[in-house]
C-alpha cells in the first residue's frame, strides 16, 4: 500500500494581510520570457514581443518577453476584449514586462463602466495587483494605470479585526478610490493557511 502523510496542519492565529476588494473584473497579465529570437515572424496572436532591455543593458543573454492578458476563465485578446483589458495589457506591454517581469500577474480591472465604477471619470480604468508582498518592491508608478489593492491590516489573524476593517469602509467609504461611498468589502489573505477569504459591506 501507497504512504500518504497527513498534511501538517496551519496554525490559525498566524499572520495574515487585509485588502480592500475591489468590484471590477477578474483579470492577469502574463510575462513569459524566451531566448532572443525565439519568435520570428512575430508573436503568436493576442500577445505583444518585447525585448528585454534591462538584461540587455546589464550585459546578460539578450532576451525577449511574450505578454498578454487573460480574464478568470478565458485568455482575451484587444479583438475578444473583456472591458478594454487586453488592449490596455498591449499598449503597455514593455512597461509591463520591465516592471513586472516573467509570470502570472493576477489583479483587478476596475473602474469607469465595470460594476460599481467608482465614479472614476469617463473612461479611467485601473490595474490594481493582488499580491501586496510579492509587489512591495515594485514601481507600479513606472505603467499608467498600474497599483496594488489597498492594504487596510498587517497582522495577527482576528475576526475582530476584519469586522472592524469592514466598518471603518463602510464609514470611511473606498481606500481605492477616495470619496466613493459604497467600497465592497475586504479580502483576507492567511500567511500560514496561504488561502484567501473575502467579506462584504452589504451582506
Amino acid at each position: 500500500m501507497e504512504f500518504r502523510e497527513w498534511p501538517k496542519t496551519p496554525r490559525l492565529y498566524k499572520d495574515m494581510i487585509v485588502t480592500e476588494k475591489i468590484d471590477g473584473t477578474n483579470a492577469c497579465v502574463v510575462v513569459s520570457e524566451h531566448a532572443f529570437g525565439t519568435h520570428i515572424g512575430g508573436p503568436p496572436p493576442g500577445t505583444a514581443l518585447v525585448v528585454g532591455p534591462d538584461k540587455m543593458n546589464a550585459g546578460g543573454p539578450v532576451v525577449e518577453y511574450l505578454v498578454g492578458a487573460q480574464s478568470r476563465k478565458r485568455r482575451i485578446t484587444p479583438e475578444d476584449d473583456n472591458f478594454g483589458f487586453a488592449r490596455w495589457v498591449r499598449d503597455h506591454a514593455p512597461e509591463l514586462a520591465r516592471t513586472l517581469d516573467a509570470g502570472y500577474h493576477y489583479g483587478e480591472w476596475w473602474g469607469s463602466g465595470i460594476q460599481r465604477g467608482y465614479d472614476l471619470p469617463k473612461g479611467e480604468k485601473r490595474f490594481a495587483l493582488f499580491n501586496v508582498s510579492r509587489y512591495a518592491d515594485v514601481d507600479t508608478a513606472a505603467v499608467p494605470g498600474l497599483g496594488l489593492v489597498p492594504v487596510l491590516v498587517t497582522g495577527p489573524f482576528s475576526t475582530r479585526i476584519v469586522s472592524e476593517c469592514v466598518a471603518d469602509l463602510q464609514v470611511l467609504g473606498s481606500f481605492a478610490a477616495p470619496g466613493y461611498p459604497r467600497p465592497e468589502g475586504v479580502i483576507v489573505y492567511h500567511t500560514a493557511a496561504s488561502q484567501v477569504f473575502k467579506a462584504f459591506c452589504e451582506y
